[in-house]
């Protein structure tokens, strides 16, 4: 598998500050759902799984848009929709598909509301004197950032995540001959921008 430096191997350092790790998601519960209307053990379910997964899931939220802000608000709402199905996603053992695919379609939601007010750019990042690791990580977030969505949710999924193809295809609604393809050429457009030192492949 071809792995990209930075965030196959997890150097891409993508934890939240200090100031705002506090700031978590476990009140995910929609506004206006009472414990009337669940069951203690539901609750204390959905917030052992908020704890053990929120982290990682804003990570991957961060990753595909490239803003903490914004990377908190999908979660949020992600979490907010797997609340109201976790009963039937915990019976079929099928929590995290669900909540990754809710997660991406806020994402792309997201973003096709944002295309008709944005204009690509032909600049791409310098990056030949950037040598301080923090800097090379910015690199790396500019050249996602210039990736369309779809691209980008794919290069996050296999290389962040470590998904499979065939799971990525599920989850994006894709063939797997499909995600094979948007890859590679999400992988060239990644060479085009940050260079063949950035990206390597395995043995």
């Amino acid at each position: 598998m071809t792995k990209i430096t930075g965030i196959g191997d997890r150097v891409l350092d993508v934890s939240e500050p200090p100031s705002r790790a506090s700031r978590n998601v476990t009140a995910a519960r929609p506004a206006g759902a009472t414990e009337g209307r669940v069951t203690v053990g539901r609750q204390e379910d959905f917030t052992e799984y908020v704890v053990a997964r929120g982290g990682r899931l804003r990570e991957t939220a961060y990753l595909m848009c490239g803003d903490w802000h914004r990377a908190q608000d999908l979660t949020q709402s992600a979490l907010a929709k797997v609340y109201v199905a976790w009963p039937r996603i915990q019976r079929q053992g099928a929590v995290d598909a669900y909540t990754k695919q809710v997660l991406l379609r806020e994402f792309l939601s997201h973003r096709r509301r944002r295309s008709s007010a944005e204009r690509p750019s032909d600049c791409l990042p310098d990056i030949e004197d950037r040598a301080d690791p923090a800097d090379l990580r910015m690199s790396l977030m500019e050249a996602l950032d210039r990736l369309s969505p779809r691209k980008r949710a794919v290069v996050v999924l296999r290389y962040w995540d470590d998904l499979s193809v065939d799971a990525v295809a599920h989850l994006l609604r894709m063939t797997p001959s499909n995600v094979k393809t948007t890859s590679a050429r999400a992988l060239a457009d990644l060479r085009a921008v940050l260079g063949e030192s950035f990206l390597c492949e395995a043995v």
